[in-house]
């Protein structure tokens, strides 16, 4: 007869059981919700991209822009926004909160539009002809370098890093996802530079969008909290 006591099992942390009950809440609503906003975003930024109603300013590149160079592996880091900006959706914890990161992001988005419309900018004279193949391909056939500052890139990635530290805050994470969820957003930010899709002005342009929008949002969540 084997009397070895049974190996206790670690328990689970507090703050994933907490993120982990967020990701199972509403889930079907969270992603057909998410889809169908990128969806309508990009129709109305790809035509707006498409058809400029004033004269498109050409965005000068700084002596940063043209010490980094194109780097192609650096795609990956850019196109991982679309995963990065679905985790402040998927964490949401219920539907009056969802609905309320929605409208928040969609009026950040929508501002970003506007200023397209009555400014529209390019980097296309900056950075001269792009190069690459697969996925640059099929990205730059889709997506110009246009509608360029401020960046929304940027602003989403932002955006994104300060709601999702403001959750990591509420269900006590650790410190490591907080540096984790930081470096994500460095790295998106910095990999629109490297993959020649945006300029530093843009970049900062972007940014500051993000930050003002983060801020704004989450004091009124806070406020209605």
């Amino acid at each position: 007869m084997n009397t070895t006591p049974a190996r206790a099992q670690p328990a689970t942390a507090p703050w994933v059981t907490t993120l982990r009950q967020r990701f199972r809440t509403l889930p079907w609503l969270k992603a057909t919700g998410n889809t169908v906003f990128l969806v309508i975003f990009f129709y109305l930024y790809l035509y707006i991209q498409r058809h400029p109603v004033f004269d498109v300013t050409q965005i000068p590149a700084t002596a940063l822009d043209r010490w980094i160079g194109f780097q192609p592996s650096a795609l990956g880091l850019y196109l991982s926004l679309w995963v990065y900006t679905a985790l402040p959706v998927a964490l949401q914890p219920d539907l009056r909160q969802l609905a309320r990161y929605g409208v928040h992001i969609g009026l950040m988005c929508a501002i970003s539009l506007l200023i397209f419309v009555f400014w529209p900018t390019s980097v296309s004279e900056a950075v001269g002809t792009r190069e690459g193949s697969g996925l640059f391909a099929m990205m730059y056939a889709v997506d110009t370098n246009g509608n360029a500052c401020p960046s929304l890139h940027v602003a989403a990635a932002v955006f994104s890093c300060m709601w999702l530290q403001s959750t990591l805050r509420s269900v006590a994470a650790p410190t490591w996802p907080k540096w984790v969820n930081i470096w994500w957003c460095a790295g998106i930010c910095y990999s629109t530079l490297a993959v020649k899709q945006h300029l530093l002005i843009d970049l900062l342009a972007g940014g500051t969008l993000g930050a003002v929008a983060g801020w704004w949002s989450l004091r009124i969540a806070a406020r209605s909290a």
